[in-house]
């Protein structure tokens, strides 16, 4: 990742796969754990982290993260509606991966400045993304 990244400047999707082509995908189950495990890999040199929303605590996870490590630039994944989106950003995650692409989720991120990976495979899924400005 650039080491001379603002911390809390604005990202875009090229930025974040261009500073991290390697994102630890991390599935959290208890928030006591996110801050250590956070500062181990930022401590590694990976400060780019994708927390996903498979557990009750993910966002109380993102959060506790985005408060307290602030080398790390911590993303939500299995972002899949739009409120997903919203909850994650107020959360304060600084990027998003989804499954798939949607039109609401793909808006719910651009109305939140969320910058959004998403899960797109076919031609198809990769013109809808790309006719909604992705």
């Amino acid at each position: 990742m650039d080491v001379t990244m603002n911390i809390s400047e604005k990202l875009s999707a090229l930025q974040v796969m261009r500073d991290a082509p390697v994102i630890p995908v991390i599935v959290l189950n208890d928030v006591s754990q996110a801050v250590l495990l956070a500062r181990a890999l930022v401590a590694g040199g990976i400060r780019m982290l994708e927390v996903t929303l498979r557990t009750p605590q993910a966002l109380a996870c993102i959060e506790a993260i985005a408060r307290d490590v602030p080398d790390a630039v911590v993303g939500a994944g299995t972002v899949r509606t739009a409120a997903d989106a919203q909850a994650c950003a107020m959360a304060g995650a600084r990027f998003a991966v989804s499954p798939g692409y949607t039109h609401a989720v793909g808006q719910a991120c651009r109305d939140a400045g969320l910058p959004l990976l998403p899960g797109v495979a076919t031609g198809s899924e990769i013109m809808m993304a790309q006719e909604d400005g992705l």
